[in-house]
């Protein structure tokens, strides 16, 4: 396998650290430890997060193009644009957002306040749309790369969660690889690991580097999109292609692909009390702060999956902390008494 081949722009301080979190671990059933691969704290820009992974290895080819506009799309509060917006505040190119409203959710400040408002800080032209959620390439963005040519810019356009760009997977390769020299550090293999998923990259990536040491069915997506089929089958391509670019030299199987669909409810942005039950607790037991779009479902789904013995007795379970935890900001109403 080989990734060294691939040009990668710097965003991050590097190598991401592994915590032991012994108190949650006390918490759940079946005598299991888990750890935290801290890619919320992966960056200085912007409060960081997994899209930075994935812009690194995206960043040279939108240098190379000569573009001087980064173009991408998410929901109101984002996490994904607000990665794209540092990106170009750092590299010094312009940025257009199209931002749609992706999630059922009325709070009054939900469009002024978290992503969106360090979005906007950033300098980035961000725009609200009114369509809805879908996983796929949108007309909205399509619209607005050809807006930036109406202009007179040239644009770079970067699909939501920079999942379906030919570089998508990269990053989270390498985050297998990363892991596994600190596993060598640790003295132990980790037999799970849990992460969330949405437009499908960053479990991709894993699964195919994982899938280098025939680990890729211990990666466990925790599906927070509530469109499960085709979040599966943006996975299966995104896996699929990113193999062929780094030379795995197999095909990755369909049962090598894990997906829990069970922890999405009641759809993709709004939390159920489940969720709102983990997001309290892993903040209570470990000072970690996960979000209710995507950390707080993947770790609501580790809770939920400890508590029915899907995890060998004992096991050590690395949760990927994606970051997202500006948005809470625009969920104050659910957490304004802790």
């Amino acid at each position: 396998m080989n990734l060294k081949k691939f040009k990668r722009y710097p965003l991050t301080f590097g190598v991401t650290p592994i915590e032991y979190l012994p108190r949650l671990s006390k918490e759940l059933q079946g005598n299991l430890e888990i750890y935290a691969k801290r890619d919320d704290c992966n960056s200085g820009l912007a409060f960081g997060g997994n899209k930075l992974r994935k812009l690194e290895y995206i960043i040279p080819d939108a240098i190379e193009s000569g573009a001087d506009t980064l173009v991408s799309i998410g929901g109101v509060q984002s996490n994904h644009t607000r990665m794209v917006a540092a990106t170009a505040a750092k590299i010094g190119m312009k940025c257009r957002l199209v931002q749609e409203k992706w999630v059922p959710h009325f709070d009054g400040v939900y469009d002024r306040v978290g992503n969106i408002l360090l979005t906007r800080l950033m300098g980035a032209d961000s725009r609200l749309v009114d369509d809805g959620f879908d996983i796929g390439i949108r007309k909205s963005y399509e619209d607005a790369i050809q807006a930036v040519k109406d202009e007179g810019g040239k644009p770079y356009g970067i699909p939501a969660g920079a999942s379906v760009h030919k570089y998508g997977g990269l990053g989270y390769v390498g985050f297998a690889e990363e892991v596994r020299e600190q596993e060598k550090e640790l003295g132990f293999k980790f037999d799970y690991i849990i992460v969330c998923v949405v437009t499908g990259s960053t479990q991709a990536g894993m699964i195919v580097g994982f899938a280098a040491d025939n680990r890729a069915n211990r990666v466990i997506g925790i599906d927070a999109s509530a469109t499960y089929e085709k979040t599966r089958l943006q996975v299966k391509q995104i896996v699929s292609n990113t193999a062929k670019l780094v030379e795995l030299g197999r095909e990755v199987s369909d049962d090598e692909i894990i997906i829990n669909p069970d922890y999405a409810y009641p759809s993709y942005g709004v939390p159920s009390e489940e969720t709102n039950y983990a997001i309290r607790l892993a903040a209570k037991t470990e000072g970690m702060i996960t979000d209710p779009v995507y950390e707080g479902k993947s770790m609501q789904g580790l809770i939920d999956l400890a508590k029915k013995n899907f995890f060998s007795e004992g096991s050590k379970i690395l949760y990927a902390h994606l970051g997202g935890a500006p948005a809470l900001n625009g969920y104050s109403y659910y957490y304004k008494d802790g």
